[in-house]
């Protein structure tokens, strides 16, 4: 998405906030249908439970719609949106005793980036080869580390919007971004020698 696209959209989604809590219940209806999808991509990450995702996205919209008086007009839509349904799937999993806990970032399913080619893009074999050794690259990140690089490059959002969202220093988001870069570069670096000596001696 281009810089003119996204600026369009959040000044689109600010008046619509604002129709929203002044009571307007078409503009809520239209913050929802447009919010809905990419909310439920972001939550799909923490829990595989579709359902369950869905249904706090729903008790998302309904605390919104009740809390809408005591809402502040002066926000990004779409970082605020993100940020309250990570808090809300942070509470409801820790009292479901899901696991979502910092001390477990490596255990599978804790945050998934779903990182696939559709068949009918795919040229060759080899394109097929290298989506997947990517998707193995992000596998190996830590969960944290993983939730940053997709705010950053899949939902292109900035250093500050990730740090509101996430609730961690825009410091701390630097150093994660960085952290996950060079873990990426050195494994593909690791990657590409292993091939180029089969290459070489097959």
């Amino acid at each position: 998405m281009s810089l003119s696209s996204q600026l369009h959209e959040a000044s689109d989604d600010r008046m619509l906030w604002q129709q929203f809590i002044a009571g307007d219940v078409e503009a809520f209806d239209k913050l929802m249908s447009s919010h809905f999808r990419s909310l439920f991509h972001y939550g799909s990450k923490f829990s595989k439970d579709k359902e369950f995702v869905k249904d706090c996205i729903q008790d998302l919209f309904l605390i919104f719609w009740e809390r809408r008086e005591n809402l502040s007009s002066d926000i990004v839509v779409r970082t605020y949106m993100m940020a309250s349904l990570r808090r809300l799937m942070h509470r409801n999993i820790s009292s479901k005793s899901r696991i979502f806990d910092d001390s477990t970032e490596n255990k599978e399913g804790a945050f998934e980036i779903e990182f696939s080619v559709e068949q009918e893009y795919i040229a060759n074999e080899s394109t097929l080869v290298l989506s997947q050794k990517v998707k193995k690259m992000l596998d190996e990140l830590p969960r944290r580390q993983k939730e940053v690089i997709y705010l950053k490059f899949f939902q292109e959002l900035d250093r500050n919007q990730i740090s509101e969202i996430m609730e961690v220093s825009p410091q701390t988001v630097s150093n994660l971004l960085q952290i996950a870069i060079k873990q990426l570069r050195n494994y593909w670096i690791a990657e590409f020698s292993i091939l180029l000596l089969i290459h070489l001696f097959v």
